[in-house]
């Protein structure tokens, strides 16, 4: 094998997704789990951070060419991945609604006013305004995933079965080893030292009838557009946990929080949750090993996976491949003096 990618979540599939359409033997090998954080992801590609609603790290460059290949994907699956869906966001208090209002003044390239914000009212409860953020969309990671596997099986590019980094850096020791691991990577012997800062995110599958699915809806919990009538509703961040189970607590809150702001009913379908492979910097890990140069990881996406991941992944591509620069502000390099401790 010329790459061995250790995991298929959004990572692993976008690499194994380059490197095989620029004709290189690839061998995915991946441990099938319902609930690794790809699998229980939102889908959400969102331009904006946080409550100060700041742009998001490279936004500009990174989600124009992750909805480019989010829409090759698709004719290269022959299925509908992506759709443009932007965020509708309910402002709980006074306070929220002037930051909105302020940080509309300093950024009009994604942050507007909806054209007319009391046709929800049927939907939801609201005392304030509402603001909107432009342009966000919704990627089906349940069949971008699961296609992308079938693909991978057919090409006898799949081995299913639980991982043992020794055990495999020692068999496939003449190829390049890339962990896309995930959250497994923080007890990974080569890459433990990087700075992971792992948080546990919980949601809940909700049948809402009549609810549209055109837009994001957002009041402190998101209601996102997931299948038919279904909605994902979440998520937490949580820093301090004892498993990454879910947990009775967090359907509790989410469920006192839709009573009050939706006026539909609803039926709660699954709850899930899974662990976050983010980290202090919130930004990514990409390259190869300083000391053991045939050992890669790309990881550390946290919360901006479905964003992050197109991008990053065909820059390591292009990295493997034809020696291009990776960012430094991604690079492992970056931790080079940990590393080789």
């Amino acid at each position: 094998m010329d790459f061995v990618i250790i995991g298929q979540g959004l990572a692993g599939t976008f690499l194994s997704y380059y490197l095989h359409k620029a004709g290189k033997n690839v061998l995915v090998i991946d441990e099938a789990n319902p609930y690794s954080s790809s699998k229980v992801a939102s889908g959400v590609i969102n331009p904006v951070t946080g409550r100060r609603l700041v742009s998001t790290w490279m936004i500009d460059e990174i989600m124009p060419f992750a909805v480019t290949t989010y829409q090759q994907f698709e004719k290269e699956l022959n299925t509908k991945l992506i759709r443009q869906c932007n965020v509708l966001d309910f402002h709980p208090t006074p306070q929220m609604q002037i930051s909105f209002d302020e940080r509309l003044k300093e950024n009009t390239q994604y942050l507007q006013h909806p054209n007319n914000t009391e046709q929800w009212r049927k939907y939801f409860n609201y005392p304030l305004s509402v603001g909107e953020i432009n342009p966000c969309y919704v990627i089906d990671l349940k069949t971008l995933l699961a296609q992308w596997r079938n693909v991978l099986k057919n090409n006898n590019q799949l081995i299913e079965e639980k991982i043992i980094v020794e055990e495999v850096v020692k068999k496939y020791n003449q190829s390049t080893i890339i962990f896309c691991d995930g959250i497994n990577s923080v007890k990974n012997t080569y890459f433990n030292l990087l700075p992971f800062a792992p948080n546990k995110g919980e949601a809940l599958i909700v049948e809402i009838n009549n609810l549209p699915a055109t837009n994001i809806f957002k009041q402190g919990i998101a209601i996102v557009p997931y299948t038919n009538n279904l909605f994902w509703v979440g998520s937490s961040y949580e820093w301090k946990y004892t498993n990454a189970n879910p947990s009775a607590l967090f359907k509790q809150k989410t469920e006192i929080q839709l009573n009050n702001w939706l006026k539909l009913p609803y039926k709660i379908i699954d709850h899930i949750s899974a662990e976050r492979p983010a980290n202090i910097e919130r930004r990514p890990f990409v390259g190869l090993h300083p000391i053991h140069k045939n050992i890669g990881i790309l990881n550390g996406l946290g919360t901006k996976g479905c964003t992050l991941a197109p991008y990053f992944a065909n820059e390591f591509a292009e990295n493997l491949m034809n020696g291009k620069t990776i960012n430094p502000l991604a690079d492992i390099k970056r931790f080079t003096k940990i590393l080789s401790k």
